[in-house]
């Protein structure tokens, strides 16, 4: 404002030249005689503040005017520079808050980013071990099934010469009882191995017939089968026939009888019987044997076919693990370039404040 009234002091001087000027040169007004008048052009504070204009009608209506025009100018000024400030204002707060929306959102998004890559390590980890540990089991439990299987296979296989075995061995063993306790070498006119070779060590009732009858034929008229044994006592010097009354004195109780058939009836079924359990310790050591060859077997394809297995579960976790690898590698870039912008962040915000 001090410049303006500064101008408008100096205005004062031509103006109040141009009105004398007009005063000297107007024809119309007879009062107005010339006068000279010296005009000093020197303008000092002393001069714009002396009070010979103040009684100038003129003069005071041009200042008048002059000043409310200034001031209605200043005036629009002033609403101009308001108007264009609150519309800075409007449009930096607008700005502003775009910025802190974007912020915001970037923000957001790169937590949701790295708690993602996080959860998603995490949980491709824990399933590189469920992987590992149950794949491992599974292969185990298919292991322990597929053997199993091999060995019911080849016992399966095996049942014959498992049976052959323990027949064998029974025969055997009968047989060397029947020599042992009757003192015989052959049987319903066959040598042991023949007969037994046809009939088995479990067929009690034909065994026992056929010790009858060469018990009849050797010891013995046929009319004193049915006597009881103590009537019979014929031929007692021949080692077959004493083997037999030997063992019907075993058998029979005190005071009491029992004709030879009982008797040798009851010897024979103590002779099955512990033929019996030579034949079935024979039948488990074949069965056995044969497990023991399809295991020595089936072993060896069951780890090949395991490795093989082994292979992709081996694979898997080590594609899960370099997943889980890159998956920390991405949210431990992220997070440290978080870190640095917000870092960066609050020293904008110290120098903004400074």
């Amino acid at each position: 404002m001090k410049l303006h009234y500064s101008k408008i002091l100096l205005f004062l001087l031509p103006l109040n030249i141009l009105l004398t000027l007009h005063q000297v040169h107007s024809k119309n007004k007879p009062y107005m005689t010339q006068r000279l008048t010296q005009t000093n052009r020197s303008l000092c504070e002393s001069d714009t503040e002396s009070s010979i204009y103040d009684n100038d009608e003129e003069i005071n209506s041009v200042k008048e005017i002059f000043e409310r025009q200034t001031s209605q100018r200043l005036r629009e000024y002033d609403e101009r520079l308001q108007d264009k400030r609150q519309k800075r204002k409007e449009q930096r707060d607008k700005n502003i808050q775009k910025i802190i929306h974007k912020d915001k959102m970037v923000k957001n998004l790169e937590e949701k980013i790295e708690k993602g890559c996080l959860m998603c390590g995490c949980g491709l980890g824990s399933v590189a071990g469920s992987v590992g540990l149950f794949g491992g089991i599974a292969v185990n439990v298919w292991k322990t099934g597929a053997l199993k299987i091999a060995i019911d296979k080849a016992i399966a296989a095996g049942a014959t010469k498992i049976a052959e075995a323990a027949e064998s061995a029974g025969a055997a063993e009968i047989m060397k009882l029947i020599k042992s306790k009757y003192v015989l070498s052959t049987l319903g006119g066959k040598d042991l191995g023949t007969y037994f070779a046809t009939t088995s060590y479990k067929d009690v009732a034909s065994i026992t017939q056929a010790v009858s009858n060469q018990y009849l034929q050797t010891c013995t008229d046929n009319s004193l089968g049915s006597l009881s044994f103590r009537l019979v006592d014929a031929k007692r010097d021949i080692p077959f026939c004493n083997s037999v009354w030997n063992q019907i004195q075993a058998v029979s109780t005190t005071k009491k009888g029992i004709s030879f058939t009982d008797g040798i009836k009851t010897a024979v079924q103590n002779i099955a019987s512990d033929a019996n359990g030579v034949a079935n310790a024979a039948a488990e050591i074949a069965e056995a044997t044969e497990k023991a060859k399809a295991i020595k077997t089936s072993t060896d394809a069951i780890e090949a076919a395991s490795t093989q297995l082994y292979g992709p579960i081996g694979y898997s976790i080590l594609a899960i693990l370099i997943i889980v690898l890159i998956m920390l590698i991405i949210y431990l870039i992220l997070r440290y370039r978080r870190k640095k912008k917000m870092k960066k962040k609050a020293q904008y915000t110290k120098l903004l404040n400074q």
